[in-house]
């Protein structure tokens, strides 16, 4: 089972940037403003550290939220997809004028028992 999953247009745009870019990884902070929403950089380019949890792989990218969002996010399915717009941070879509966002549901009761005993 997978906490995480991208849609197929997320997912075509994570393709081009691993073209132009080589290995990526995703990252949450759950920071404020665009802190909160899934950011995508070169490998190398984010530190990470303890407090940074992953979560899986999507299109062969490491995706990573931060414990403390992981604590509200906990219950929930990901999915990461796409939308026209522009954030404020140094997420590599940025330059297309495109954003990662996240939509989330709950777990099922199969998903949330699964994912207790890991």
């Amino acid at each position: 089972m997978e906490r995480v999953t991208i849609t197929k247009e997320a997912a075509e745009i994570v393709k081009q940037l691993q073209l132009k870019h080589g290995d990526l990884i995703f990252h949450q902070s759950g920071g404020c403003c665009d802190g909160s929403a899934p950011m995508i950089f070169e490998k190398g380019d984010m530190y990470l550290d303890a407090s940074d949890i992953l979560l899986g792989k999507i299109e062969g990218v490491p995706f990573y939220m931060n414990q403390d969002q992981f604590e509200y996010w906990k219950h929930t399915h990901l999915t990461v997809d796409i939308t026209k717009g522009r954030g404020a941070s140094f997420s590599l879509e940025i330059p297309l004028g495109l954003r990662f966002l996240i939509h989330s549901r709950l777990l099922t009761e199969e998903e949330a028992t699964f994912f207790k005993t890991k």
